[in-house]
């Protein structure tokens, strides 16, 4: 696996566009309606993202967690308008941002132009995305979350390594997040933020682990 250095990842984080440019840059795409290889997948990835970006509502726990942070972090996300994990998590990481009070700035890159990043996240041996990197404000990995939910991730490996299952793996992995509702994906993307707590404790020289928020009352 390739090593980046901080200098590396400012140059990519220069390169990289904002979340709204990344909506808009698949929602035009979907509007061309593509029919050939991966880009077909962009149109219902459009209808996902949407959706979810009206129906989803962030936890109380994650927002009081995200409350916790005191220092600005950066989201790098590696993906592509095709990826349909990334239409299921990306809305997500969006209400996050707007919920941490300016202490997560997001920007996104794409994988297939940027192959050395991505060489340096990879998931085993495979160019999974999304790949959230975690950066300190020095540009350096304080953490990392992708491409998908643990569960959702074994049930992918599951389904693949059987010849008789591997051509259902796209389709039931979205029954699962269907029925999952982004929990998952907001359950790593909490323990994303617990990794930056602790390296910001660290920094400071002090021991704090993030607080655990109470559990809601009935």
């Amino acid at each position: 696996m390739i090593t980046l250095t901080p200098a590396d990842y400012a140059n990519y984080w220069d390169q990289a566009i904002s979340y709204r440019q990344y909506v808009t840059n698949v929602e035009t795409e979907a509007a061309t309606n593509p029919t050939e290889g991966n880009n077909k997948y962009v149109p219902i990835n459009w209808k996902r993202m949407q959706r979810i970006q009206k129906t989803y509502t962030l936890s109380p726990v994650a927002t009081e967690l995200l409350g916790q942070l005191n220092k600005p972090i950066r989201w790098l996300v590696i993906t592509e308008n095709w990826c349909g994990d990334s239409a299921q998590s990306t809305p997500l990481m969006e209400k996050m941002v707007e919920a941490a009070d300016n202490h997560i700035e997001m920007r996104f890159i794409y994988r297939d132009a940027n192959l050395e990043l991505m060489n340096a996240h990879l998931t085993g041996t495979s160019m999974s995305i999304p790949k959230v990197i975690q950066l300190d404000s020095g540009f350096h990995v304080i953490g990392s979350w992708g491409p998908r939910p643990d569960k959702a991730h074994q049930l992918v490996l599951r389904l693949k390594s059987n010849p008789a299952t591997a051509h259902t793996y796209s389709e039931e992995l979205h029954k699962w997040y269907a029925q999952d509702k982004q929990v998952g994906i907001e359950t790593g993307l909490m323990d994303l933020i617990k990794e930056a707590i602790q390296a910001q404790s660290a920094a400071t020289g002090t021991s704090q682990t993030p607080q655990q928020p109470a559990p809601e009352k009935n």
